[in-house]
């Protein structure tokens, strides 16, 4: 019997270093550009009101919000957990039909029948 080779599932993988430095970058950018937006839109739109206040507050809290999200890094450990389901190898014989079922070793099969046979 072949032994089983566990290669890891694509989800328990680390992004790559790139990928992540690139998308924290990116975010980054993006907040602040949304922050200037902000900015702009509380000298230029009037007459001035309750929304200029949100404005103004948008372009003074989002440089501190952009920095502290493209200074998180995601954690950098791997989940070691397995899958739960056991790879089974197929069986080298033909298929089996419904007269004679053909068993791997170690595996149990209950066949239910309706009906009262007590």
């Amino acid at each position: 019997m072949k032994s089983a080779r566990h290669a890891p599932a694509v989800t328990s993988l680390p992004q790559a270093p790139q990928d992540e430095a690139s998308r924290r970058v990116r975010n980054y950018w993006i907040t602040m550009g949304v922050r200037m937006l902000c900015f702009v839109l509380t000298v230029v739109v009037t007459p001035y009101s309750w929304y200029t206040w949100i404005f103004a507050i948008g372009a003074a809290v989002l440089p501190y919000i952009a920095v502290v999200f493209a200074n998180a890094v995601s954690p950098a450990s791997v989940d070691a957990s397995e899958s739960p389901t056991q790879q089974l190898a197929a069986p080298d014989e033909a298929p089996a039909t419904d007269d004679a079922p053909s068993q791997a070793p170690g595996i149990i099969t209950i066949h239910e029948h309706g009906g009262d046979d007590a």
